[in-house]
């Protein structure tokens, strides 16, 4: 029988908040700086949203946006850095979590070890947090881009390796949350733990592979089946 989990990981963006929250106010910083910059803002506006919308963690969108927008490709290097700084630096006054996240946390780390692990820029993921109100809640935090950039983002192995450390338990014996199956569940399958995966936000409709131990519509609904593995009340099909 599977060994029950002895900590638990939790995802941030569209686990914890609706990540689509924090990049409607990022792209309106972008438009601003655009026209700051004497280009025409609403328009570059309109073409990152469409550009955040395909893939929100692809790189290059603000370069993509400004050729939609018609911004001739020589000017890109004069405008990019601009645009990048006014999206990295945006920082969100607030982010309104899922409901019952908050109290999720604290049944969590009232029963186990509970660490978010995250990909990212850290400056960005730091500011998500922030504007949250969850980092009291969240005892230890590891932005994976910390670790080796992208290349260290999940699945990559190595943030849930380091943080399982931190956690003080064995990777293989954590039990993690999130929404993307090529993220969240892959890292989880990495290391030999198990994932619960919620079905929200911008991968709601991703197809559930790898397959999770279980898949659920809410982090309450997460969170349930969490506390069941965690006291070994619930047993593996």
């Amino acid at each position: 029988m599977t060994r029950r989990p002895l900590a638990v990981v939790v995802d941030l963006d569209d686990t914890l908040y609706p990540q689509a929250e924090y990049l409607a106010g990022a792209a309106v910083a972008v438009g601003a700086a655009a026209t700051a910059a004497g280009v025409d803002g609403a328009r570059v506006h309109e073409a990152l949203v469409r550009e955040l919308a395909a893939g929100s963690d692809a790189g290059g969108t603000i370069d993509r946006a400004l050729l939609a927008a018609g911004v001739p490709a020589a000017e890109l290097p004069l405008l990019v850095p601009g645009l990048v700084a006014a999206f990295t630096g945006f920082q969100p006054e607030r982010l309104s979590p899922y409901p019952g996240v908050a109290a999720g946390l604290r049944a969590l780390a009232a029963v186990a070890p509970l660490g978010c692990l995250t990909d990212g820029n850290p400056v960005i993921q730091d500011a998500k947090l922030a504007a949250t109100g969850l980092l009291p809640l969240l005892p230890v935090v590891l932005v994976t881009d910390t670790l080796g950039g992208r290349a260290a983002r999940k699945p990559a192995p190595v943030g849930l390796l380091a943080l399982a450390e931190a956690l003080g338990v064995p990777a293989d014996r954590v039990l993690v949350i999130g929404d993307r199956p090529g993220k969240d569940v892959a890292v989880a399958a990495a290391v030999g733990a198990r994932a619960v995966r919620i079905r929200q936000g911008e991968y709601a409709s991703a197809p559930d592979e790898p397959r999770a131990e279980a898949v659920v519509d809410s982090f309450p609904a997460a969170v349930d089946v969490a506390l069941g593995l965690l006291d070994g009340a619930v047993v593996p099909a």
